[in-house]
């Protein structure tokens, strides 16, 4: 049984590798499963359809990386609603969700640098794996210029996506200023999300 499902695992990897070669370059790499369960009272079909309706106005490619679960029609997943994600968005579905960031990552990095990434997943375990700071620090500077961040207080309302800063949200200086990025005290931010309000301090001369 262990080498039927490892077998059964390097054909899927390779499956998915030839569907990611032979397609356009993706602009957006959806991971369906953390998306769709943004809003726990809602249809996750419906949160999927919102958000790849909202990306496909801005003639975006989209690839959504699904489960197989979604095509099976029950109260979370609508025969309506996934027909028209599947109009707006490329797809390829796995067998299980082993592995899913892993495909998520692979279709990002090979559609190229302008491509982005949509997951809630805040990738601690990849980032673990990594066995140096410098290169876990590489890694967290390449999340935060690629994991967009879906900006939508409650079910219905409208979707948007913040904007990815092209500078390193660290401290840094000019010699006689800083330039220090906080939170407010009632803000939640995710470790990958950048600051938006920055504090700019000047030496008196």
């Amino acid at each position: 049984m262990e080498v039927t499902n490892t077998k059964r695992q390097h054909l899927g990897n390779l499956r998915f590798q030839n569907f990611v070669k032979y397609c356009p370059p993706f602009d957006i790499v959806i991971d369906e499963l953390r998306v769709a369960k943004m809003f726990p009272k809602a249809r996750d079909s419906q949160v999927l359809l919102g958000v790849v309706s909202q990306l496909a106005k801005q003639n975006l490619q989209v690839l959504v990386r699904g489960w197989k679960h979604m095509l099976m029609q029950n109260s979370w997943w609508r025969k309506h609603d996934m027909e028209n994600v599947q109009k707006q968005a490329s797809f390829f579905f796995l067998l299980t969700t082993s592995q899913r960031m892993l495909f998520l990552l692979y279709a990002t990095l090979h559609s190229g640098n302008h491509c982005k990434f949509i997951t809630k997943d805040l990738m601690w375990d990849h980032k673990a794996c990594v066995p140096d700071a410098k290169t876990q620090h590489l890694l967290f500077k390449w999340q935060q210029g690629h994991q967009l961040a879906i900006v939508c207080r409650h079910p219905g309302s409208k979707i948007t996506f913040q904007h990815i800063l092209i500078f390193d949200t660290l401290v840094q200086t000019t010699g006689g200023s800083w330039h220090i990025p906080y939170n407010d005290d009632l803000v939640e931010r995710y470790s990958y999300e950048v600051p938006t309000k920055w504090l700019c301090l000047h030496q008196k001369t």
